[in-house]
């Protein structure tokens, strides 16, 4: 976004950019940004509230107004998901016991995805694998967590986008197991702190971090604030 800014000034254009990480924005010197302490992929701060995210934009459209930039300001209000109350969803009991329990789970929470995406029409899982392919990927999340090489493990591909089609598949899987659109930091804290599987890609992500992996390839595999 930011590099976006600078290419589209240079031929005529002014914009203004909303962003998400300050150190980025510090670095990049877009033209004119607002940062918004919110959670990553809300830049408009809170779905749903159509006032606040109406205040958003008007601070950030208003930054067009200052007479020499680059301008950088903060959005006075922060919003936090650390401390959000995990999803009342309850999870299949063990089918297989052979195998790790954040497979069998992985495996067992197919039908609920399979319900959500019949009713919306949409899904996020698909960054490299499919549904059908989620269970091999927390195998391999499972194996790196346990020891294994990063690039051993049998990843289909990198370990952020790994990752990411794996929160995707459980957080659809859990609207079909709760009464009404589920919050989103209810969400993630019900996938890092209650299944077995977002324990892993965190306990992945740590020994990844251990083994030295590049910094990107661990790091972006879940919110700075996942530990």
């Amino acid at each position: 976004m930011c590099v976006l800014a600078h290419v589209f000034e240079e031929a005529g254009l002014a914009t203004v950019s909303l962003v998400s990480v300050m150190q980025v924005a510090e670095k990049m010197h877009p033209p004119r940004a607002l940062y918004g302490e919110f959670p990553l992929g809300r830049p408009l701060g809170k779905p749903g509230d159509a006032e606040f995210q109406h205040d958003v934009l008007r601070r950030a459209f208003a930054l067009l107004d200052a007479p020499q930039g680059p301008v950088l300001e903060t959005y006075p209000e922060v919003i936090e998901l650390d401390d959000a109350v995990p999803l009342e969803c309850a999870l299949p009991p063990r089918f297989d016991p052979s195998l790790p329990e954040a497979v069998d789970e992985a495996r067992a929470l197919r039908s609920a995805y399979d319900r959500t995406v019949a009713s919306s029409g949409r899904t996020m899982v698909g960054r490299v694998t499919d549904a059908g392919g989620v269970p091999d990927v927390v195998a391999a999340f499972v194996k790196i967590a346990d020891g294994v090489g990063w690039m051993e493990a049998g990843l289909p591909g990198d370990p952020v986008s790994c990752a990411h089609d794996v929160r995707a598949y459980y957080e659809e899987a859990a609207v079909a197991l709760v009464d009404g659109p589920p919050d989103p930091g209810g969400a993630e804290a019900w996938y890092y702190e209650v299944t077995a599987a977002g324990k892993v890609v965190l306990e992945a992500r740590r020994a990844m971090q251990a083994a030295e992996a590049p910094f990107p390839f661990w790091f972006y595999m879940a919110r700075a604030t996942r530990q």
